[in-house]
């Protein structure tokens, strides 16, 4: 029984059944702020992720790398917009880099699935980094390489324009907090951190 619900979980993936909300374009950062946009499957686990690195201050859910405005959770989830699901990591400059970023970003992903991320499926899950600007898009790129090379094999994690990162409904927001225990299920029968494990599996920590 305890196999069924993890499985069902995982089928279920970041899926709400709150009111529809209208989502709306990410606000302008804080003096002193930084921010990068990653796409690595479900954004509740993503966000998770992330919100355990010094130096971010937030980590939001949200839709990028599609042209649709306004898109819902809905529109997104049936493939129709050309977003995948995402978070915009709002930092501190100062106490985390770019480049620090891309390495947790790298150890939290399925650099090998660009169908989807684990259990989620489809375009609207599939794995990207989404450089805000020149300088990011060249440190992402040469970040890719390192890791194609470290892993000895070509990545399926493409370099994306993110255009405008719409910020996901609330109740997606902080969601691993707010459900604990609904999050925790579709973790682990997504089987996430198992895959990943895997990947980096015998290879040396960086230093």
């Amino acid at each position: 029984m305890t196999r069924v619900v993890l499985l069902l979980a995982g089928l279920v993936g970041c899926f709400g059944f709150k009111p529809t909300e209208v989502p709306q374009a990410a606000p302008p950062l804080a003096a002193g702020q930084a921010e990068a946009i990653f796409a690595s499957g479900c954004f509740w686990c993503a966000e998770s992720d992330f919100e355990k690195l010094s130096g971010v201050i937030d980590a939001v859910s949200g839709y990028a790398g599609g042209t649709e405005k306004n898109p819902t959770y809905a529109m997104v989830g049936h493939g129709a917009t050309g977003h995948t699901e995402a978070i915009r990591v709002i930092y501190d400059p100062s106490k985390v880099s770019y480049g620090m970023l891309l390495d947790w970003y790298w150890h939290h992903v399925d650099p090998f699935d660009g169908g989807g991320q684990f259990c989620d499926r489809g375009s609207q899950y599939r794995p990207a980094i989404l450089p805000v600007d020149d300088a990011q898009r060249a440190e992402a790129e040469a970040s890719l390489k390192k890791v194609e090379a470290t892993l000895g094999r070509a990545v399926a994690v493409k370099l994306e324009t993110p255009g405008t990162f719409w910020v996901a409904e609330a109740y997606h927001q902080d969601f691993y907090k707010t459900n604990p225990d609904h999050y925790q299920r579709y973790r682990l029968g997504c089987g996430r951190d198992a895959r990943v494990a895997a990947v980096w599996a015998g290879v040396p920590a960086s230093k």
